[in-house]
């Protein structure tokens, strides 16, 4: 018996399912054949066996005769202990998964979801703004070459390896992602670090290239002077890690309070913040979108990257153009909604 349920814990899962379907249907049919006046048809030995094997033990159906005892007997013995091996079997994929997913060795099918390349503390802050305040629920995927993943969370997944490598892009799913943020790393000096980043943003565009899908990427430079070194890289975004501090203190001394009001539009956690939208179809120039968004409690502040937009209100809405509004929330689900 111990040698038989010790070649059964070696057998994977699906042949062990397998075999006990076909033995626990066996033994349905048996105890029918045993007590055909007992167990009317072989469902219901059916329903005794698995009511037995799984010790829930109704007592609604149960042998009389002393072979349909013996073969009780037969089945508590083997029955019993084969369905305890699958549910340990179960039990060891759930914490093969769990194991897997914390060291990021599953890939990401999931789409519309934000890509970060490289942890740092700022892509921790970055992380904990997105998720804390993830207005369309989106997941976020890291790509790092950490040994296990540095964050718990159900919207969270790691991907572990190459942020330069096809193989791992496919399996965070680059492809079919909304945006993906380069962070450059800590532990390396500017120009390295700088270098780093343009390797990783010209394998993303090759990726991207090669497949004929235009990946919208965002690339933090820690010097400003290397942003030339990526004009033969498309990129969509540059963000300045150590000028935008300078730039906030700088106006901050200029015009007293207005660093709580940058603090306000960057971060999601302070009341009215800063939305994208699309333009109402209905809307044929500038002045309908500022004139319809006013009324529905939003200010509307740039055309894509433009905030001239105020001196240009009765030109044409352009193709294509994101307009970026003020407002809280609930008003721009309530936008959202409206078209």
């Amino acid at each position: 018996m111990f040698e038989l349920i010790k070649k059964a814990i070696k057998i994977n899962t699906l042949k062990l399912i397998t075999i006990a379907f076909v033995f626990y249907i066996s033994c349905a049919f048996i105890i029918y054949f045993i007590e055909p006046d007992n167990f009317k048809n072989p469902f219901i030995g059916l329903w005794w066996v698995m009511t037995t094997v799984t010790t829930v033990g109704y007592g609604d159906y149960s042998p009389v005769t002393y072979v349909g005892k013996i073969f009780g007997i037969f089945l508590y013995l083997t029955g019993i202990g084969l369905i305890g091996i699958i549910l340990g079997k179960i039990v060891d994929s759930f914490t093969l998964y769990r194991r897997l997913k914390e060291e990021g060795k599953l890939s990401y099918n999931g789409n519309d979801h934000y890509v970060i390349i490289g942890w740092s503390t700022k892509a921790r802050k970055t992380l904990d703004e997105i998720l804390q305040n993830n207005a369309a629920d989106r997941d976020v995927v890291l790509i790092d070459q950490l040994d296990k993943t540095p964050f718990e969370h159900n919207n969270f997944y790691f991907i572990q390896g190459d942020p330069t490598s096809y193989e791992i892009l496919d399996k965070a799913n680059v492809l079919r992602s909304n945006s993906v943020v380069i962070f450059s790393p800590e532990e390396e000096d500017e120009v390295s670090a700088d270098g780093k980043s343009l390797l990783i943003a010209s394998s993303i565009e090759s990726y991207g290239m090669e497949h004929d899908k235009d990946i919208y990427t965002i690339v933090e430079m820690i010097r400003d002077d290397d942003v030339r070194m990526f004009n033969h890289v498309k990129i969509d975004e540059f963000i300045p890690s150590n000028d935008a501090f300078s730039f906030l203190m700088a106006k901050s001394m200029q015009h007293h309070g207005s660093s709580q009001l940058f603090m306000q539009l960057l971060s999601k956690r302070f009341g009215d913040d800063l939305w994208m939208v699309k333009p109402d179809p209905t809307w044929k120039t500038f002045r309908d979108a500022f004139n319809g968004l006013r009324d529905r409690g939003a200010n509307l502040i740039s055309a894509n990257n433009d905030l001239s937009i105020i001196r240009r209100l009765d030109e044409e809405i352009p193709v294509d153009t994101s307009l970026y509004i003020i407002c809280n929330k609930e008003t721009y689900h309530l936008i959202q909604q409206a078209w």
